[in-house]
């Protein structure tokens, strides 16, 4: 589902250049559930946004459900990502001026759905979960595990083959941890969605089906 080749991504200014990563090979399959570790500033979440198609690497190459992404233009990575990709962040980035039904829908306004189909699509979200009794909220009306529920709905709304989550438990305490980390199982055994997340916590890393770590930029296990 993706490969990496000989990834590496430098950070040049005019007076310093910073190796953030080096020769990275991965292969993550259809289906896995797959952790990366890592101290911080090793290059974990600069390797998931070039998974994610958000950005570059200076070197090698990318291919999503064994598509080469290194030929694209912007708007064909653009539409890949919405896609075949969903995207869970540590900090939710949910809009708070919208309510949370107006939140998970926003990833199909790029695709060709009408407004009743994007409501159908995003109550189903909620419910799978568990919000379907918050869609009039707004974001400041919620705990924090309940945002990042909503992020969730928003990255499964399109019904994505791949699933990107950078520290999705980071700003959680366990119990609520473990809950998000049950809806990511669950989506991963029942829906057979890929995902690779980004952790600091060896708990949650050894739920997952493998463990990839990083160090100074580099691949170690």
């Amino acid at each position: 589902m993706i490969s990496l080749q000989n990834i590496e991504k430098v950070y040049r200014t005019d007076t310093i250049q910073t190796l953030a990563l080096n020769r990275i090979n991965l292969e993550v399959e259809k289906g896995e559930f797959l952790s990366i570790m890592g101290p911080s500033g090793c290059g974990k979440s600069t390797l998931l946004n070039i998974i994610g198609l958000l950005d570059l690497p200076s070197k090698g190459s990318i291919n999503i459900d064994a598509q080469p992404t290194g030929n694209l233009s912007d708007k064909q990575l653009a539409r890949l990502r919405n896609q075949k990709l969903g995207f869970i962040f540590q900090s939710y980035h949910l809009i708070n001026d919208l309510q949370v039904l107006d939140n998970v829908e926003l990833p199909l306004l790029y695709r060709d759905t009408t407004a009743k189909e994007r409501r159908q699509l995003a109550t189903a979200a909620l419910e799978k979960v568990g919000l379907s009794n918050r869609v009039k909220h707004f974001p400041s009306q919620l705990s924090g595990g309940q945002r990042q529920r909503v992020a969730i709905a928003r990255a499964i709304v399109g019904k994505p083959e791949i699933i990107l989550a950078d520290e999705p438990t980071g700003n959680l305490d366990s119990a609520m941890g473990n809950e998000i980390m049950d809806i990511l199982l669950q989506l991963n055994r029942e829906d057979g969605t890929t995902i690779v997340m980004v952790t600091h916590d060896p708990n949650m890393a050894e739920k997952t089906h493998r463990l990839v770590r990083l160090f100074d930029g580099s691949q170690v296990q």
